[in-house]
Formats: structure tokens, C-alpha cells, sequence
């Protein structure tokens, strides 16, 4: 008989994006040793997703298990730290006594992806070996926009298991990339996760962007207004009311002050602050 999975609802709260239930629901009792890491490290990596760098960098000591340390890494990497975490995770990563931490490689694939050197990243997830580095190839490959290679390993998900939560939302994110037809099956992924769980920020933007592909400007906004009620400073959702007040014909210069504000390296902030730049040479160059 198997054992139940005593994280399957800590683990599906933190990948459906409500980190703030995965901290609330975190105490589970009588959790072997390696379960609890796994616990701990889906505990701080909600703290991070939700910007309290600070508390995991200073609750994580020397003494912690490697997926711990390297939990702490992303912390201090997102913190702006990026030169000692990503030496720290260059030095451990050649280290063959943990080098194939499962965790180890996971960070050190989200901190090149954050670094746009997707070589790099894939070179530590993409041998797989849990759901989650399948998840975040998938993400790699859609953002190199090899959305065949993403497709091979969303293949590989479904074999192990269709109705896992991370298989679905990777499929919603490749029909997203494909496009036509395959919007409302993205759609329709979004819709089933509001309907069966805790209505999050990511669910809500799934669904706003799938509306927006789709046309359906003022169904996004409320969407993306609700999601902004949910966290004000959430990057995602800004950057999905700046695009869809433009389609809407409505000001968005206030969400990207916000963005600009609280994620000045997002890339619409980069891309605007570059079409300023153009705009202001042209007026010098008339002038």
C-alpha cells in the first residue's frame, strides 16, 4: 500500500502561487527527516516569492542542508546579492558530493533564467529528475521560444503523471506559447485550478492573458484588478494592466510607475525606459 503524500497540499498551495496558505498550513507532524527539508524549503521559497528576503537569509545558517543553503541563494540573489550567489552556486554546482542536489540545481537554473543565460541554466535541469526541473525546462525552452523542445518535456510530465499539478500549468503555458486554437485549452486549465482551489494572483493572470489573446480586454482587467487586490506590488499583474489599458485606450502610466518602482529590472520597465531613450534622441536630432 502507498503512503500518502503528506506535502501533496503544501506542494500544490506553493506551485498555484497561495504562499501565504503554504506558510499557514507548513506544520504537519511526524515528517521523515527528508520530507521535512522539502517542507522547509517550500516554506522559504514562499517567503521569497513573496519578498521577505531577508527572514530566509537570516534563518538559514551554515549548518542546513544543501537544498536550504541553496534556497538561501535565491534569496540573496533576488535581494541583489547576484555576484556571491551566483559564485556560490558556480562553486557548489562542482562540488560532486552535492552536485546533483535535486534543489541545488533547481536554484541554479531559476538564477539563469533570471540571467537570461539559458545555456547555463539548462545545463542543470535538464537531465530532470522531479517534476519541478521538468516545469522549469519547460519555461526555459518557451522563453528561447523552442516551444518543440518544451513540448518533448511536457511529454516526459505527462508520462509520469497527467493530472499532476505542475504538468497541467506547464501545458497551459505551452498552448499559451502556441497560440490559435490552443488559447482556450489554456483557458480552460485556468478556469479548472479557480474552480478547485484558492483563487491566487497566478491564476487570475493565467486567466487575464489567455483573455487577452483572446481579445477579451475588459474581461482581463477585472481579472487583473483582482489579482492587484490580492498583492498591489506583484509584477506580473502590473505588467498585464499596462498591456491591456493600452488595448483598452486607458492610461497605464500609473501601473508602470508601480512597476518601475518595485521591479525596475522588468523587462516592460527596460523596454520603455529604451523607447524613451529613442523618442528623446529623435526630438534632439529634429531639434
Amino acid at each position: 500500500m502507498a503512503t500518502p503524500d503528506l506535502l501533496f497540499g503544501l506542494r500544490n498551495s506553493f506551485h498555484l502561487g497561495a504562499y501565504q496558505a503554504a506558510i499557514n498550513n507548513s506544520d504537519i507532524p511526524n515528517l521523515p527527516s527528508e520530507d521535512a527539508v522539502e517542507r522547509d524549503s517550500l516554506v522559504y521559497r514562499s517567503y521569497i516569492a513573496l519578498g521577505s528576503y531577508q527572514l530566509v537569509i537570516s534563518e538559514i545558517d551554515s549548518s542546513a542542508p544543501t537544498a536550504l543553503q541553496a534556497v538561501k541563494l535565491l534569496a540573496l540573489y533576488l535581494a541583489g546579492d547576484k555576484e556571491t550567489a551566483i559564485s556560490s552556486v558556480q562553486e557548489w554546482l562542482s562540488d560532486a558530493a552535492i552536485a546533483n542536489n535535486s534543489t541545488l540545481r533547481l536554484i541554479a537554473g531559476i538564477i539563469y533564467m533570471h540571467e537570461q543565460d539559458y545555456n547555463e541554466a539548462l545545463k542543470h535541469t535538464n537531465s530532470g529528475g522531479t517534476m519541478e526541473l521538468h516545469a522549469l525546462n519547460v519555461q526555459i525552452f518557451l522563453k528561447m521560444h523552442r516551444s518543440d523542445y518544451a513540448e518533448k518535456q511536457l511529454k516526459i510530465m505527462q508520462q509520469i503523471d497527467e493530472d499532476h499539478t505542475l504538468t497541467q500549468l506547464a501545458n497551459a503555458w505551452l498552448n499559451l506559447a502556441v497560440g490559435g486554437s490552443k488559447i482556450q485549452e489554456a483557458y480552460l486549465i485556468f478556469q479548472d485550478f479557480s474552480e478547485k482551489s484558492q483563487m491566487t494572483g497566478l491564476i487570475l493572470n493565467g486567466k487575464a492573458v489567455c483573455c487577452m489573446h483572446m481579445g477579451r480586454f475588459d474581461e482581463a482587467e477585472s481579472l487583473l484588478l483582482e489579482a492587484l487586490n490580492k498583492d498591489a506590488k506583484d509584477p506580473e499583474t502590473l505588467a498585464n494592466l499596462i498591456v491591456c489599458n493600452l488595448h483598452l485606450g486607458k492610461s497605464s502610466s500609473r501601473y508602470l510607475s508601480q512597476l518601475k518602482l518595485s521591479h525596475p529590472d522588468h523587462m516592460l520597465v527596460k523596454r520603455a525606459s529604451s523607447a524613451e531613450d529613442n523618442f528623446d534622441r529623435a526630438l534632439q536630432s529634429v531639434a
